[in-house]
């Protein structure tokens, strides 16, 4: 039996496709969660989240931001904010995993950075620094990552963010798709954004 990292194993979409028998979804309808009939903001949560992009703009400007400094300073707060650390949700941080292929002898192990809402949410966070021309670098691991998820006979999502700019991924059976790249370095509304986007995530698991 080999095993391999996933990060090493799973480089490429194109690999994380071929690996997986996944396919791209190209209708409008199959990931609807990320733009459609998302919640209203309070003026409470809208509130802490121009403090949380004031805050991290503050720090952003003084240069490329770790990934313990981006969790630190917008993940964690951004998921406080949208509710995700209180029941019935719960916290696995940077959980080992092994993802298993069917008609493969390889083990892919890998390790993520947080997972919530009941196994069914990924957040991956990158280093600013490493990712400087976008967060789709981290895809395939995140493909990888919905794969090993223990309820994959449902929709699984993932947020994928350095930061500067999110991304959401939806699974579901062999078919993935990618929300519209969020940056909430430019203007708070799109943090507000990634905010409801949560929540309308949140919401489904309720």
């Amino acid at each position: 039996m080999q095993t391999l990292a996933v990060t090493e194993a799973i480089t490429t979409i194109a690999e994380a496709e071929r690996k997986f028998g996944l396919s791209r979804s190209e209708s409008k309808d199959f990931f609807i969660e990320w733009y459609d009939q998302l919640p209203e903001i309070n003026s409470s949560d809208r509130a802490n989240l121009e403090i949380l992009w004031r805050r991290y703009i503050y720090h952003r400007s003084g240069g490329h931001l770790l990934e313990s400094t981006v969790m630190l300073l917008l993940v964690s707060p951004l998921l406080t904010i949208a509710g995700l650390y209180d029941p019935p949700f719960r916290i696995k941080a940077e959980e080992s995993i092994a993802i298993n292929i069917s008609d493969s002898e390889e083990t892919l192990q890998g390790r993520i950075d947080v997972l919530v809402l009941r196994d069914r949410l990924w957040i991956i966070v990158l280093e600013s620094k490493k990712t400087m021309l976008s967060v789709w670098s981290a895809l395939p691991q995140t493909l990888a990552y919905l794969m090993a998820s223990p309820n994959g006979d449902r929709p699984n999502f993932a947020m994928l963010t350095n930061g500067d700019d999110i991304v959401f991924v939806k699974l579901e059976g062999k078919q993935y798709a990618m929300s519209q790249v969020l940056a909430p370095l430019v203007n708070q509304g799109e943090l507000e954004v990634a905010w409801q986007v949560l929540r309308k995530i949140a919401e489904i698991e309720v």
